[in-house]
């Protein structure tokens, strides 16, 4: 159950697992027949506006993670296909950002990993919590934790 990051013009290796397009926008300069995903997922991208608010603007960053948070939790059928891959085995979330530390395949990755660990802990207490489902609870979850 790894979650790995990397650029998209980053060597492929047999280590990545299935590889998945996090980005909204196509990578500049990639020929689509060179790029080797399982699947290009625009939709767990952060939003236009969201992502044109950002710019890559360091001073932003504590905010541009809380603001995709939500996003995120407010449209769960975007990265619920990217868990159900981790929890089969390695993934590798491409993303095409210079900056290695402050892109939002950062974000999504802390925010699967923190649901890969929810989905552990809650499948036998689901069972028995009357009520909430695994989402609702990991939602739930989401909007008590700081």
């Amino acid at each position: 159950m790894t979650i790995q990051l990397k650029r998209v013009y980053d060597p492929v290796k047999p280590s990545d697992g299935e590889r998945y397009l996090v980005e909204q926008l196509w990578p500049r300069g990639m020929r689509r027949e060179d790029v080797v995903i399982t699947a290009w997922l625009r939709e767990v991208a952060p939003s236009d506006a969201l992502r044109r608010w950002f710019g890559h603007d360091l001073a932003k960053w504590p905010e541009f993670q809380q603001r995709y948070r939500e996003e995120l939790l407010a449209h769960p059928q975007a990265w619920e296909p990217l868990l159900a891959a981790a929890q089969r085995g390695p993934i590798t979330l491409l993303y095409s950002a210079r900056d290695r530390v402050h892109n939002s395949a950062v974000v999504l990755r802390a925010f699967l990993e923190k649901h890969l660990h929810s989905a552990g802990e809650r499948t036998e207490e689901t069972a028995t919590s009357g009520g909430f489902t695994q989402r609702e609870a990991w939602v739930e979850d989401e909007r008590t934790t700081p």
